[in-house]
């Protein structure tokens, strides 16, 4: 289910947004603080961004240049202003869609899935997603917020089954027997190893505790990183 972060400072606009949103299959949340507007977005890692230009402390401009420099998190913006000129300034600045209100919810919903499929369900299979987490299989990647690192075949391997297991436990014999699926023999210690490696790398990219040991269990990695 994906999660659509509505900013937008009009209560009663915001509420009905997002009880729409929820009755159409989506996790919706609102913000409602926008002294520390971007500290916010950032924290609550939504898959989509609704966002109103005309807010205050600063405007939906500033924000959609500011959380590019760090995220590719889609951005459709949903304002009054109707110029060709703020259209055109929302898209140099990276939004991927541009809706004028007033707005047929109908056809926002359209926009919002269209977006929502260029971004995360067109893309072959060669890539995975967790929370700002992306891995291009095919390019043996993983990208956080800006930042790659490459990927050995049995680090990738490992990637590919907690990546498979989002928000579940993943043990060790799981994970191993994934490996010999893929033609990598390997016994307890070469993961032990392997997992060793791969978090040194993810660290060196932000992601601390990516990979979360349950002692006696195996493996773990949240969604909401």
């Amino acid at each position: 289910m994906y999660r659509i972060l509505v900013v937008e400072d009009n209560e009663k606009i915001r509420m009905e947004l997002c009880d729409f949103l929820s009755k159409n299959g989506y996790r919706s949340e609102g913000c409602s603080n926008f002294e520390h507007i971007l500290e916010d977005i950032r924290s609550r890692k939504p898959d989509l961004i609704l966002l109103d230009l005309n807010l205050p402390f600063m405007d939906g401009h500033f924000i959609c240049r500011e959380l590019r420099r760090t995220s590719n998190v889609p951005i459709i913006i949903v304002t009054s202003r109707s110029s060709e000129v703020d259209e055109l300034q929302s898209m140099h600045l990276g939004a991927d869609d541009y809706v004028t209100k007033p707005y047929n919810l109908q056809i926002l919903l359209a926009r919002i899935a269209r977006v929502l499929q260029r971004v995360y369900e067109t893309k072959d299979s060669n890539h995975m997603k967790v929370g700002e987490v992306t891995m291009d299989i095919s390019k043996s990647m993983l990208t956080y917020r800006g930042n790659s690192v490459d990927l050995t075949k049995n680090e990738l391997r490992i990637m590919h089954c907690l990546f498979q297991n989002k928000n579940a436990i993943v043990s060790r014999e799981k994970l191993m027997k994934h490996m010999w699926d893929c033609d990598a023999f390997v016994d307890d210690n070469t993961l032990t190893v392997n997992i060793n490696r791969l978090r040194k790398k993810l660290e060196y990219i932000g992601l601390t505790e990516f990979i979360e040991t349950k002692r006696g269990l195996g493996y773990i990695i949240y969604e909401d990183q």
